[in-house]
């Protein structure tokens, strides 16, 4: 069985279960067994997925200091050119498989985002299940499509995506037969702040493209649960968030990634929440029924006797006649003598 979410699953109780992905990105701090040890944490916190990302400096810009090649402004990296910034935070592609082999030993689903086509085609040698499309690689048509080709589960960020560009993307993966889509509303800002996640994206979301087939998911860069508690409440089957094993480790990601207890409390209270929705029922407790108000016999009553406002009341518990009686009754006469505290029933007027 798979789970709501379209991804990965074997067990039916996984349906309705949110999916948890651990974005290691350059939390490795350039360590293999930091970046073992991060899969590690992720399994035993109850992440569903460990998520990498695939490129190199080379792959992604060119080493160019003009202005228009440094870092987003108030982020983390606004002092480094774009080259720099990703030969650090690259994770390097000969760890891959290895990475992966060990995820899968310990029964972790791992992936990665793609940034080019020469990514795809090394992640389609180690035999990854599913593929992410970063938001700045979201309007990247020809990337999608190429990843979507390859007939995976596809993830795309839309952080820096207008709706019609949303629809775009959705389109490459559709226009090369690829139907498993999920689409992540996602603040590009690093660390974002409340006021900025505008939450209520995703019900909308919901809206215009579950009929089409398209999940929806968050990816969070703020630094609280309520952000992915609010998401998962509103529809959220998916959820992406930075992992690292502390932020005293300084790197490209660390200031806005959780670290392994609070990555853990999130988890719980994703869980928490989903046993909160539940299911639509209105279905209730027959053991609490029975303390609900009914018809009830205030003063003894002869046989003949008229019932009225004196000698009927609606009182608890719920062992009588339904209170909706009680305007019918009024004026009704007793058909058997009715002692103090006896609960009435249809057969006890005329």
């Amino acid at each position: 069985m798979v789970p709501k979410n379209g991804l990965i699953g074997e067990k039916e109780n996984d349906m309705n279960k949110t999916y948890i992905i651990a974005e290691m990105s350059a939390n490795h701090n350039k360590d293999f067994n930091t970046a073992k040890k991060i899969i590690e944490t992720a399994k035993e916190i109850g992440a569903d997925a460990i998520k990498v990302q695939t490129y190199t400096a080379d792959t992604m810009t060119i080493d160019c200091n003009d202005e228009i090649f440094m870092g987003m402004k108030s982020s983390p990296w606004e002092k480094m050119n774009s080259y720099d910034l990703y030969k650090e935070a690259s994770t390097p592609w000969k760890w891959q498989k290895d990475l992966k082999k060990y995820a899968d030993s310990i029964g972790i689903d791992f992936f990665s985002t793609p940034f080019d086509k020469t990514a795809v085609d090394f992640l389609e040698g180690i035999n990854i299940p599913m593929y992410k499309i970063a938001s700045f690689e979201a309007i990247d048509y020809p990337l999608i499509k190429y990843a979507a080709s390859k007939g995976k589960p596809m993830i795309i960020s839309t952080g820096i995506s207008s709706l019609d560009e949303i629809q775009e993307a959705i389109n490459a993966c559709k226009s090369v037969g690829n139907n498993d889509i999920t689409i992540l509303k996602c603040t590009s800002s690093y660390p974002a702040k409340l006021e900025d996640m505008n939450i209520l994206t995703i019900k909308d979301m919901i809206d215009r493209y579950s009929q089409q087939g398209v999940k929806i998911g968050l990816s969070d860069h703020s630094m609280n649960v309520e952000t992915v508690v609010s998401a998962v409440a509103l529809g959220a089957c998916v959820i992406e968030k930075h992992l690292t094993l502390s932020r005293k480790i300084k790197t490209a990601d660390s200031d806005f990634s959780l670290e392994p207890n609070e990555f853990k409390n999130m988890i719980e209270s994703i869980r928490k929440t989903e046993k909160l929705l539940g299911k639509v029922s209105y279905d209730y407790s027959e053991k609490s029924r029975a303390h609900a108000r009914s018809l009830f016999a205030v003063k003894d009553i002869k046989k003949g006797e008229k019932f009225t406002a004196e000698n009927v009341r609606s009182i608890r518990p719920g062992c009588g006649l339904h209170p909706k009686y009680y305007e019918e009754i009024l004026g009704k006469t007793a058909t058997k003598a009715l002692e103090f505290g006896t609960p009435l029933t249809l057969g006890d007027f005329e």
